[in-house]
């Protein structure tokens, strides 16, 4: 069985999200025996053919040049590629702009689409980008040989939807053994004295509301703002909005992911915003952290974190957690959310599953 993974940026991983997992994923199938190809962008910084018993092909991505535009040239280069490579699997990560091209896939491989999250919904697109994401999102999902949902509530949404069928496979995570305490030393904090978030700057990830529960509150602890608040308007704005707290730090992006797991590990309260899409990552990384979870009230995060976590829906919410909640009092949702990631969600069963499904895929071709 020969498979090809494209929709990201390449491997190995130095973005997030379906990077992430393509690296995860292909490395698993190739120490198992698979032949597996990975699509790289062409600039991507390894510029290796085989990556730890992945092959790679490297194809031209003018997103540097000419904005989110050069995505769609990039999916429709390694389609291209795919059509002469006799692939008997693809595996097509998200759908924003590559279910375009749809027709031009290689008849003889079978397509599994991971359908991501409601990518419409994201309230930085304009009116007219969600009107083609929600167009992209019905191709992918009637053009595709089988859907996977890492959600139980995308699952269910395409199944009202389209009333299409799909494999709920969920994200990953590893269990956290390592923590670097010297990561405290580094950003001048310590131990269980200080709240934090990690997050795109988006709107949908509640960011504001979060940080207009800080400010309503009477704590002066320091909390922490995780991402790369240069790089988007609201981001900036966020920035120009409550960087005169002198408790509210903006830390910019981290991108190792020991100091991450490290400064979750260490924070009293993580707040995780998210609303829009599946299985978050960075949700699943806070669990395996051992990091005391306030979530966003919408039925992704609880989906997940069940009870095993408070819940927030405005500022007066976030407020009164700051106020009131100690880490050390609620140990139990710690233990509980570790073990489902060890029970659930350990990248090493994801990975499985995915195999078998292709597998599936495969026999009935």
């Amino acid at each position: 069985m020969k498979i090809a993974v494209i929709g990201t940026r390449g491997i190995p991983n130095h973005y997030s999200g379906f990077e992430q997992f393509a690296e995860f994923f292909s490395v698993y199938a190739a120490e198992n025996g698979y032949d597996i190809t990975v699509y790289n962008s062409h600039n991507h910084l390894f510029q290796e053919k085989l990556f730890r018993g992945v092959k790679l092909r490297h194809k031209f991505d003018p997103e540097f040049l000419v904005g989110t535009f050069g995505q769609f040239i990039y999916d429709f280069n390694c389609i291209m590629d795919a059509r002469s490579q006799k692939f008997d699997i693809i595996l097509q990560l998200g759908y924003t702009s590559s279910s375009i091209w749809h027709f031009l896939m290689p008849r003889s491989a079978k397509v599994l689409t991971n359908m991501d999250g409601l990518e419409w919904k994201r309230t930085k697109y304009a009116p007219l980008v969600q009107k083609f994401l929600k167009y992209a999102e019905k191709l992918a999902a009637i053009k595709s040989d089988y859907l996977i949902s890492d959600s139980i509530g995308i699952q269910e949404y395409l199944k009202k939807k389209y009333g299409l069928l799909s494999t709920y496979i969920p994200y990953g995570a590893n269990i956290v053994n390592k923590i670097e305490d010297e990561v405290l030393t580094e950003y001048n904090l310590k131990p269980l004295n200080y709240n934090m978030l990690i997050a795109r700057m988006e709107p949908e990830n509640n960011i504001e509301v979060i940080l207009d529960g800080v400010v309503l509150s009477n704590q002066k602890t320091p909390f922490l703002v995780v991402g790369n608040y240069k790089k988007t308007k609201f981001g900036n704005y966020l920035h120009n909005k409550f960087n005169k707290y002198e408790n509210i730090l903006f830390m910019g992006g981290i991108f190792n992911i020991n100091k991450l797991n490290s400064l979750r590990n260490h924070s009293n309260l993580y707040f995780h915003g998210h609303s829009v899409g599946g299985t978050n990552p960075s949700l699943l990384e806070a669990m395996a952290s051992n990091a005391l979870i306030i979530g966003h009230n919408n039925s992704f995060n609880r989906s997940i974190l069940k009870e095993d976590a408070f819940y927030f829906d405005n500022a007066i919410d976030v407020s009164r957690y700051l106020e009131e909640i100690n880490k050390n009092d609620y140990l139990h949702f710690m233990r509980q959310n570790k073990l489902k990631i060890e029970n659930e969600f350990q990248w090493s069963s994801v990975n499985q599953q995915y195999l078998d499904l292709m597998s599936k895929a495969y026999e009935n071709s």
